[in-house]
C-alpha cells in the first residue's frame, strides 16, 4: 500500500527491481573483458539505488562515496562544492558514477570534470531518474532508470527533509507535505 504521503506512485518496487535488472545486463555487457569498475554514490540519495545495482551486477567491482553540495538560489546557482572526497584513487581505473537523479545537469557536469580531471581509464554515469525537461546543461547519461515528470519525486533514496528515502517505491510528493 502506498505511502499517504504521495499523491500518486510512479514506479513500484516491482518495477524499480525489473528496471534494475534491465540495467545491470547492459552495464554487465558493457564493462566484460574490463578489470573491476568502481562504482561511485553519490551520497546520500544514491544510496538504495547503488546498493542494489551493485548486487544485480553480480560481478566483480569495487565501490566509493563522495558527498557534495549544490546550490540552487541565485547568485550560487549551479555551484557545487565536494564535502566528502572519493578513498579510491580513479588514475587508470574504469569508472561508474551512480546518481539518484539528474535534472538541471549543474551538478553533474561539475562531478564530471572534477572526476575526469583524475584521469580514469572510462567514466561513464548511471542515474536512477533522469528530469530531462528541466535539462539547462547538456550533460551524458550512459544509463537510465527511468525518465520522469518535472515533479518533486521521493522514495527509494530520494527525500523531502530527509523524510521518505525509506519508501520502497518511488512517487510523487503530496502537495500539502511539501
Amino acid at each position: 500500500m502506498p505511502d499517504p504521503a504521495l499523491e500518486r506512485v510512479l514506479y513500484t518496487r516491482n518495477e524499480i527491481a525489473s528496471r534494475l535488472r534491465e540495467l545491470a545486463a547492459e552495464i554487465r555487457q558493457d564493462y566484460a573483458g574490463l578489470p573491476p569498475p568502481i562504482l561511485i554514490g553519490v551520497l546520500k540519495g544514491s544510496v538504495f539505488f547503488l546498493t542494489d545495482l551493485a548486487r544485480e551486477l553480480a560481478m566483480p567491482l569495487r565501490l566509493d562515496f563522495l558527498s557534495i553540495s549544490s546550490f540552487s538560489a541565485a547568485p550560487d546557482r549551479g555551484r557545487v562544492r565536494i564535502e566528502k572526497d572519493l578513498e579510491l584513487d580513479l588514475r587508470g581505473e574504469h569508472a561508474l558514477l551512480v546518481e539518484d537523479i539528474v535534472d538541471t545537469g549543474f551538478t553533474l557536469r561539475y562531478l564530471l570534470e572534477t572526476l575526469t580531471a583524475r584521469q580514469p581509464a572510462s567514466l561513464r554515469v548511471c542515474t536512477l531518474l533522469d528530469k530531462s525537461s528541466r535539462r539547462l546543461i547538456p550533460v551524458p547519461v550512459h544509463y537510465r532508470g527511468f525518465e520522469i515528470p518535472d515533479r518533486f519525486v521521493v522514495g527509494y533514496g530520494l527525500d523531502y527533509r530527509q523524510l521518505y528515502r525509506n519508501l520502497p517505491e518511488l512517487g510523487i510528493l503530496r502537495r500539502d507535505e511539501s
